[in-house]
């Protein structure tokens, strides 16, 4: 019942929702899109995965955001510092215990999840020190993966998961009804949810809910704390 009624909070777009034939036309994913309308205007939001800064930008100029981000990689940095944002290299894994108590309104984890090595502990430590946790992951129970594997018995290889599984930085593959079930163990309340297919359109069909497991190429979840 909790994710069904995240669905239906979020199928009404808040004011001023963003133009995501605009954002496609600039090269963004829509998922940042998504990601950028649960964020409250001028709020204080740290990136987790920043990359090369377009959500961290999206948020500055379309919310009015205090934006920050944290990195992985020298490249994504760079890229991000070259744009006028306030990123720093850091890593997801360990770096997250540094920061203090509800020091942002928002933290984000897009499409970084799977990639990192301790996903619960990060996901803890996500809900400490923002007040609300936005995460977004590719599903790896979209009916396509498990066609592959099922028919040609190979790992999946698809738009949102392009790299083979030897040379992927994805180690922690889960569907939405595992994250889901995470949620509930991590003892954190899905407050929205929203699914979108291979083209990046929002999955309107909501019952039954694990119609989004085979449907649903990527999932966005805005979590609370319950204490």
């Amino acid at each position: 019942m909790a994710l069904r009624e995240a669905i239906r909070a979020h199928e009404a777009l808040p004011e001023g929702a963003l133009d995501e034939s605009r954002v496609r036309l600039q090269g963004g994913r829509t998922d940042l899109v998504v990601v950028a309308e649960m964020v409250a205007p001028s709020s204080r939001v740290l990136d987790v995965g920043s990359g090369d800064g377009a959500l961290l930008e999206l948020l500055a100029t379309e919310r009015g955001c205090d934006a920050r981000g944290i990195e992985l990689s020298r490249e994504g940095v760079n890229a991000g510092v070259a744009r006028g944002l306030a990123i720093i290299q850091g890593d997801a894994d360990v770096d997250l215990a540094y920061y203090p108590d509800d020091a942002f309104d928002y933290v984000i984890l897009s499409q970084t999840l799977q990639a990192t090595r301790r996903p619960r502990w990060v996901l803890e430590q996500m809900l400490r020190i923002g007040r609300r946790a936005i995460v977004s992951f590719p599903n790896f129970g979209h009916w396509r993966s498990r066609f592959d594997l099922l028919l040609n018995g190979r790992m999946p290889v698809t738009e949102n998961m392009p790299i083979s599984w030897y040379e992927t930085p994805n180690i922690h593959f889960c569907t939405i009804r595992d994250f889901v079930a995470l949620a509930e163990v991590l003892d954190a309340r899905i407050e929205k949810a929203v699914a979108l297919d291979s083209s990046g359109n929002r999955v309107r069909v909501t019952m039954p809910w694990w119609v989004w497991n085979l449907l649903g190429e990527q999932a966005v979840f805005l979590l609370t704390r319950k204490t």
